[in-house]
């Protein structure tokens, strides 16, 4: 096969069959293709797309370029994110899964943009390992049921490459292509069964509601062809989800919501409670959502889940007593500044992303790819849609940044990102299923 005759025919229009996408991902993860054609391959499918069997192939044959994973015993279970400000639900689902009897090895990322990254939040806690071999991430899978780690080089390598060349080509937002690089890796996890939360809204990475449903469904549809379950939720990103935005901070919140869901910021709970219900149902553990959910609610408020995460943590290198005392571990910014707007009222709307920009640029996120980041700085006690704001009532929210510069910097964006003023006659709907 000649590489530039197949790019030719995907610039053109035409379709590429399955033999011919197999050649072009061994090409893509052997070094056979130059930089330059894995980039003119990524520009035709920008413009050109692919058709569902394309999509189906070229995403079979990704997970195939390194090992596939198997299991000895299941479900073997997990959740993808789209990302959002604020997300921290992985934190929580992987031990309420485990608790519930699954196996979840839960490949994460790092942040993209305004999004924060789960496995940043997880670089915040001295020792983890967030880039294990598969000897220890099985070990880890076996003594705690979950394991929330990176991709290892051994897993669907070719979507490694592949990314970053698209992210230097401006190719990234082609919907084959980001179904392919999150479903690969996935696949190659070894899955009996996959729920996605696909955000929308001003703090998702893909903001427009009707853009995340096709991608959402575009997943489910590529995630079946290779004979993998997989729903989706459609869920709420006009509000930060959650408490807090950075890295630390998100840690924080999301122990102390193992510790005590009751107290727990309630769209937090909410959201992962129905994306837990999902996944459980879907891996065979339970018959329907509602039994699923009970379950989950009771891994939750029982602490068996935080149990798990307790397991989890110490054998990936983490301290053994960080849910007992987590301020002892993780790092905490050393300047502290609460943000009110000009005038009280309540909150109208919020620019979410402006909020992950905010965390950004006090140093909680990158800026250039091989960029440090402050784990300690973020946004915490964040304000929600509705709620009153003003001096005598709450804050927008409270910096944690590493100097008052900084912190100032911060709320001035923060002050431009919150509509205050009569409350919002709806609220968005929290999560929404997709077939």
């Amino acid at each position: 096969m000649i590489p530039q005759e197949l790019i030719r025919r995907k610039r053109d229009g035409g379709r590429l069959e399955d033999d011919e996408l197999e050649f072009i991902v061994r090409g893509i993860a052997g070094g056979g293709l130059t930089d330059g054609q894995v980039a003119a391959f990524a520009m035709a499918v920008f413009f050109r797309d692919l058709d569902d069997a394309e999509r189906v192939a070229l995403t079979g044959a990704m997970t195939r370029s390194g090992t596939v994973l198997e299991w000895d015993d299941g479900p073997v279970l997990d959740k993808h994110s789209t990302g959002g400000v604020g997300d921290k639900v992985s934190l929580l689902l992987a031990p309420i899964a485990a608790a519930c009897g699954a196996k979840v090895p839960m490949i994460s990322g790092r942040g993209l943009g305004h999004t924060g990254g789960t496995l940043d939040k997880l670089d915040s806690i001295p020792g983890y390992a967030t880039a294990p071999g598969l000897a220890l991430l099985r070990r880890v899978v076996g003594e705690a049921g979950c394991a929330i780690i990176g991709q290892t080089p051994e897993l669907a390598p070719a979507d490694r490459r592949f990314y970053a060349l698209r992210d230097a080509t401006a190719t990234v937002e082609s919907i084959p292509l980001i179904v392919a690089s999150i479903l690969s890796k996935k696949l190659a996890a070894g899955l009996d069964a996959l729920v996605m939360d696909v955000k929308a809204g001003s703090g998702a990475f893909m903001p427009d509601r009707a853009r995340s449903a096709e991608l959402a469904r575009a997943i489910v549809a590529v995630a079946r062809g290779n004979d993998l379950a997989c729903e989706a939720l459609l869920t709420d990103m006009d509000q930060v989800l959650g408490r807090t935005a950075g890295n630390a901070v998100e840690v924080r919140e999301s122990l102390a919501a193992l510790a005590n869901s009751r107290a727990a910021e309630p769209r937090l709970i909410e959201v992962t409670l129905a994306l837990s219900a999902t996944l459980l149902r879907l891996g065979g553990l339970f018959d329907d959502d509602a039994a699923a959910r009970t379950a989950a609610a009771d891994a939750l408020t029982s602490g068996a889940a935080a149990e798990r995460f307790a397991r989890m943590c110490a054998a990936l290198g983490g301290p053994p007593d960080l849910l007992e005392d987590p301020d002892r571990h993780l790092p905490r910014a050393p300047h502290a500044l609460e943000v009110f707007p000009p005038e009280a009222g309540r909150v109208r709307a919020i620019a979410v992303r402006e909020a992950g920009v905010a965390v950004l640029e006090l140093g909680g996120g990158r800026l250039r790819e091989d960029g440090a980041i402050d784990h300690s700085v973020g946004l915490v006690d964040v304000a929600g849609l509705g709620e009153e704001v003003g001096q005598g009532a709450r804050p927008l929210a409270v910096v944690h940044a590493r100097d008052a510069a900084t912190a100032e910097q911060a709320a001035q964006r923060l002050r431009a990102a919150f509509d205050v003023g009569e409350a919002p006659a709806e609220l968005p709907r929290l999560t929404e299923a997709l077939a």
